[in-house]
């Protein structure tokens, strides 16, 4: 199993950046993605961001696209979501997920075989 550990989340101000990392340990070697989820309170946990690890093709929730991007560092098995002009609705929880799964869309959080702790992301208006 992969151990994912998330970290950079915080307390910013709308419209102020934050880059959130996942860093990967473990049976790495089997892992065909990685995906950022969120969740915030009375809420479903919801898809935000997925990389295929090695050729690094990207898919994005609507909600974010232009706005966050996601992206990988092989050498350093890390996984980085950078997020941008941050709004108030982008408060969550934010969860890094791996797969060793192949498919057409990572969006679903069935395909994850592995999860990290979470870092929680607040903006304020």
């Amino acid at each position: 199993q992969v151990k994912l550990v998330e970290s950079g989340g915080g307390l910013v101000q709308a419209g102020d950046s934050l880059r959130l990392s996942c860093a990967a340990s473990g049976r790495t070697e089997s892992t065909r993605a990685f995906g950022w989820f969120r969740q915030a309170p009375g809420k479903e946990r919801e898809f935000v961001a997925a990389i295929w690890w090695s050729i690094g093709r990207t898919y994005y929730a609507d909600s974010v696209k232009g706005r966050f991007t996601i992206s990988r560092d092989i050498a350093k098995n890390t996984v980085y979501l950078q997020t941008n002009s941050l709004k108030p609705d982008d408060t969550a929880a934010y969860y890094c997920a791996a797969t060793s799964s192949y498919a057409l869309d990572y969006g679903s959080a069935f395909l994850y075989d592995s999860w990290g702790q979470g870092t929680q992301v607040t903006v304020s208006s």
